[in-house]
Parts: structure tokens; C-alpha cells; sequence
């Protein structure tokens, strides 16, 4: 069976450098790291990149709707490819993790994310895996909205640019070597803390 990594973010360019957008650029990554390009499918709002780790096939995955609506396209795409939630891979921003720190898992609730909630009701299970990267809270008294959907500081780019390679390394990890060994490789502090 195929996996389905879901780079949960915002299409066009005024997202395409914010916090909300990070699980965007970790199938970006990937794609880039494999020499493969994004294609738009058939009838589902969705680009999609096709890889491959050792034996495992991989479909990279970008909706073109907006977060909050964007599960369609990848229960679309699951769907399509016969992939079922528990070979879905939702990398996504995580506001109350602090910045550079992943936590993988595998279900859970969706913690007012509206883009993990467009996934589990399209897919209509909680039972898909997560690679949860922390941007950490806003600062002071800022919307966390606004805060994610701000473009990333000059200042802030290389620590969320080590972010996304170790979520792409993570993502790779939990394909080829399974969930218990991605969380003890991966689940600890960020680097360098």
C-alpha cells in the first residue's frame, strides 16, 4: 500500500513563507531532495508528487484549498490510491510546541488545528499519523492567526529552515523504519536545546 504524506498549509505565494505553511514546505523538501515535481490530479483540488523509499511508494501532496477546507483533497487523493488513514502522514504547524521541536504520533484530536480537522472528518477517522512541528506561541498578546499566517522573520528563516529538513528526515524515518523508531529518534527536544 502507497503512503500519502498530506503537506497541510495554504496555496499562493502570500502564504508560501509562514509558520501556518511549514508542512507545505516539508512535501516541497521532499519532492525537491527526490528530483520530482508536482502535478495537478484529476479532478481533486491537488498537486501531487510521486517518490519512492526503497520499496514503499510515496504520494506527496499539496492541496490547492485553504486549510480549513483542504481535507477533501487528500481523503480525494487516499481515496483514489486506495491508501487508508493509517498510511496518511499529516505534517502541520503546531503552535504549542515550541519552536523547532517535533512530536510524531499516530491519531488524536485536532487541538483547534482546522486543517487537522478538514482531514479527519473527509477521512473519517482520527487514525492517521502526525508529524507536529512547533513554531511555538505568538509573542505578547498577538492572535495566534495572525501570527501564524505572518511571513517568517528574516531572523527566524534558517532555524525553520533546519525545521523542515528534520521533518522531512522524520517523515522518511516513519516510512522505512515505523512509528516506535521515528518517536525515539525524533520526539525529543529541539536540536541544540
Amino acid at each position: 500500500m502507497a503512503w500519502l504524506v498530506a503537506g497541510l498549509g495554504n496555496p499562493g505565494e502570500r502564504y508560501a513563507h509562514t509558520r501556518h505553511n511549514v508542512g507545505r514546505m516539508v512535501v516541497d523538501e521532499l519532492a525537491r531532495a527526490a528530483g520530482e515535481r508536482f502535478r495537478k490530479v484529476r479532478f481533486i483540488p491537488a498537486e501531487v508528487a510521486e517518490i519512492h523509499h526503497g520499496d514503499e511508494r510515496v504520494l506527496l501532496a499539496r492541496s490547492t484549498l485553504y486549510m480549513n477546507e483542504s481535507g477533501t483533497s487528500y481523503a480525494g487523493i487516499a481515496k483514489k490510491q486506495h491508501v487508508d488513514p493509517d498510511h496518511v502522514i499529516a505534517v502541520h504547524d503546531e503552535i504549542e510546541l515550541a519552536p523547532g521541536v517535533i512530536r510524531v504520533k499516530l491519531g488524536g484530536g485536532n487541538a483547534g488545528h482546522n486543517g487537522l480537522r478538514s482531514l479527519q472528518s473527509s477521512l473519517r477517522s482520527p487514525e492517521f499519523h502526525r508529524v507536529r512541528l512547533g513554531v511555538g506561541r505568538p509573542p505578547g498578546r498577538q492572535d495566534p492567526a495572525d501570527f501564524v499566517l505572518a511571513p517568517i522573520a528574516r531572523r527566524d528563516a534558517d532555524d525553520v529552515a533546519a525545521l523542515v529538513d528534520r521533518a522531512a528526515d522524520a517523515v522518511q524515518c516513519l516510512i522505512v523504519e515505523g512509528l516506535p523508531a521515528t518517536q525515539e529518534r525524533f520526539n525529543g527536544g529541539a536540536p541544540g536545546v
